[in-house]
């Protein structure tokens, strides 16, 4: 049987690619990735663990725009180490001037804990920056004898 050790990468079409990797190296900048890649009209960044792809649509992609409801990309979420860094990265959307769908919160339908915000890119794709505390595990106590 074959097994995931993880998701390699991640490639999304962009409709416009200077505005779309502007937009990218602000924002996966700002979560650590560096952009490595260009090939054409084609980038990647990486963090060192995770490569995330973007690629101009061609003329028929970029006739259809993206519609949140249809089949396929519904949004991508980036884990954060620490609650702060949806703080900072709010930060760097607001003076980017990104288009917020909802700003920093608790979300507790998720779990407790669970704190995102969830921004869009150029194209109307829904990203989201977000922590969710490790669970915590009750350790036995030992009986001394």
């Amino acid at each position: 049987m074959a097994r995931v050790k993880g998701i390699d990468h991640l490639v999304i079409r962009v409709g416009n690619y200077v505005r779309s990797r502007r937009f990218y190296d602000a924002v996966l900048g700002c979560m650590g990735f560096e952009r490595k890649y260009e090939y054409g009209r084609h980038a990647g960044w990486s963090n060192g663990k995770t490569l995330f792809w973007i690629g101009e649509a061609d003329a028929e992609g970029k006739k259809h725009k993206h519609r949140a409801g249809n089949i396929g990309f519904h949004h991508y979420a980036f884990e954060l180490v620490r609650r702060r860094d949806v703080d900072d990265l709010y930060a760097v959307l607001k003076k980017q001037k990104v288009r917020m769908v909802d700003p920093p919160a608790e979300y507790p339908a998720y779990g407790k804990g669970y704190y995102a915000v969830y921004f869009l890119d150029p194209d109307g794709l829904k990203l989201e920056g977000m922590y969710f505390p490790p669970a915590r595990v009750k350790r036995k106590s030992r009986s001394k004898a």
